[in-house]
């Protein structure tokens, strides 16, 4: 067992597993997941994990070079959005529209599902390298 960390086995051998410029994404339990894509399910109940709460978790593990976003997180959760740039200061960030953003999912490494209820509470999270 480790003492500290995530502790969900799952998301720690897609953490470990992922190659540079490949991309996790955390996503709100309403986001559509093609077929093929892994999905690591977290949620429990509404809200329960927070968005939030994942992604200060899986920032601790993974080398972050870059993230995008849906656009519509700006104005339709724009305390997300400022949570998400809190969490995440300096990182180059690039904006896609929703329907964009849905289509990339095909090429994610896989889906962490939290119980997130903000609308647009999805993040894809660029691997970088350690060296």
């Amino acid at each position: 067992m480790k003492k500290s960390g995530i502790l969900n086995p799952e998301l720690c051998a897609v953490i470990a597993g992922i190659g540079h410029t490949e991309f996790l994404v955390i996503a709100d339990p309403g986001l559509p997941i093609p077929k093929g894509v892994p999905v690591i399910d977290l949620s429990l109940v509404r809200d329960i994990p927070k968005f939030i709460d994942v992604l200060e978790a899986v920032k601790e593990e993974l080398v972050i070079e870059s993230f995008f976003i849906a656009t519509e997180i700006k104005t339709q959760s724009k305390n997300l959005y400022q949570q998400i740039r809190q969490s995440l200061p300096g990182l180059p960030e690039s904006e896609l529209c929703h329907e964009e953003f849905k289509r990339k999912l095909a090429q994610a490494k896989a889906v962490i599902r939290t119980g997130e209820s903000t609308s647009y509470a999805n993040i894809a999270l660029v691997a970088g390298v350690n060296f």
